[in-house]
C-alpha cells in the first residue's frame, strides 16, 4: 500500500456522524466524532489548576462532552459551551447513552476516561453539582 501524501490525508472526510435514539427525551438526536483538537479541549477541561492544586473538574462531564458533539443535519453545534449547565440538568441515563456513542467515534476509551478523571495520587476530585 502506498504511503499517503500530505493532501489526501487533508482531504479524507474522517469525522464520523450516527444517529442515537434518546427514549428520554422521546427522538433521535445526531452525534459526531470530535476532532483531535476538540478531543484535545474537552481533555483540558477536565483538569483544574487553580489554587497551585491539581485536581479532576467532573463538573457536568457528559453534558459537557454533549454540547460540542450533538449536531444538526449540517454538522452545526445544538448546544452551546454556555448552554452546559442547562443541559446537564437532563436524564443522566440519555446523556450517558449519547457520551458512549461520542467516546466509541472518537477513540476514547474508559481508560482514557478513567485516567482523565484523575485517578492518580496526584489529583483530588471536586464534583459538586453545579446548575
Amino acid at each position: 500500500m502506498a504511503l499517503l501524501t500530505k493532501e489526501q490525508i487533508l482531504r479524507v472526510k474522517d469525522i464520523e456522524t450516527r444517529t442515537v435514539n434518546v427514549p428520554e427525551w422521546g427522538g433521535d438526536v445526531l452525534v459526531r466524532s470530535l476532532s483531535a483538537t476538540e478531543r484535545d479541549y474537552f481533555e483540558s477541561k477536565l483538569v483544574d489548576q487553580s489554587g497551585g492544586k491539581v485536581r479532576a473538574n467532573l463538573q457536568n462531564i457528559k453534558a459537557r462532552l454533549a454540547s460540542m458533539a450533538i449536531v444538526d443535519e449540517e454538522g452545526n453545534r445544538v448546544f452551546s459551551e454556555q448552554e452546559i449547565a442547562i443541559l446537564g440538568t437532563k436524564s443522566a441515563a440519555a446523556l450517558n447513552r449519547i457520551s458512549e456513542a461520542i467516546t466509541d467515534m472518537s477513540g476514547i476509551s474508559k481508560k482514557d476516561m478513567d485516567e482523565l478523571a484523575g485517578n492518580s495520587e496526584a489529583m483530588t476530585s471536586d464534583v459538586s453539582p453545579s446548575v
